[in-house]
């Protein structure tokens, strides 16, 4: 269910500076908090690297491509206005070995990251699932902090959407390069579908449930699928 379905070709452009971003006129939140924040250490052809360093042109270790060049690099700023941060923004903070990761890392709420488990191997069908981070609060600890000061978020795309390593285990999903991110000097990459699905809300609450030993709604959720797959038979 949440596995890749497609590639594309074409390389795209995008930057910014995170400190003129973060010392700059307020204009709110980036999009649902997603991206990676500073100091996120991600696995490149020259090793671990913190992913404030990666550039355009510079390789990056993915699940299921291997090396891959990355096409574009945003920086942004979690949030930007006077007004006090939004609780559902609040980065999370992800204890070591909750999710792979070797040490404790900062995730953004809207950030998609994977969760292998046999639990959804029996919801979905597939071992491997892309949920928010935001749904994972409770989770092996895992649990939202009020940012003390700016929070600058990196955010990588490639040609097609991957899933990159970060702080030796954790995978944590990356874009395609976004339509109004090109940079009109490069080749305009080919109309795609998504090589990833991104659990929705109830599939995540449940799959995080369940994995919390609070569900008993694998068994029912099977039941039911298997009686949708008979009737269409």
């Amino acid at each position: 269910m949440f596995t890749r379905k497609t590639t594309t070709t074409g390389m795209t452009f995008n930057a910014h500076d995170p400190a003129q971003l973060c010392g700059g006129p307020a204009t709110g939140p980036t999009t649902l908090g997603a991206g990676m924040a500073s100091g996120t250490l991600v696995a490149t052809q020259a090793g671990w690297q913190p992913v404030d360093d990666v550039r355009v042109a510079d390789k990056v270790l993915t699940l299921d491509g291997g090396m891959q060049l990355v096409t574009g690099v945003e920086r942004t700023c979690l949030w930007q206005s006077a007004r006090p941060v939004p609780k559902d923004l609040w980065p999370l903070n992800v204890p070591a070995g909750a999710l792979g990761n070797d040490r404790d890392m900062t995730l953004m709420p809207g950030q998609a990251v994977m969760v292998k488990s046999d639990t959804g191997e029996a919801l979905f069908d597939d071992p491997f699932t892309l949920v928010r981070a935001a749904a994972l609060v409770g989770y092996k600890g895992i649990s939202r902090v009020a940012p003390s000061g700016p929070v600058h978020v990196i955010t990588l795309y490639f040609e097609t959407d991957h899933v990159v390593f970060a702080h030796a285990a954790a995978l944590v999903y990356c874009p395609a390069q976004r339509p109004d991110a090109l940079d009109l000097r490069l080749p305009t990459p080919l109309a795609q579908d998504p090589l990833y699905q991104i659990a929705d809300r109830d599939e995540a609450e449940m799959l995080v449930n369940c994995l919390q030993g609070v569900s008993d709604e694998v068994d029912l959720w099977r039941t039911t699928n298997e009686a949708l797959r008979d009737s269409a038979a």
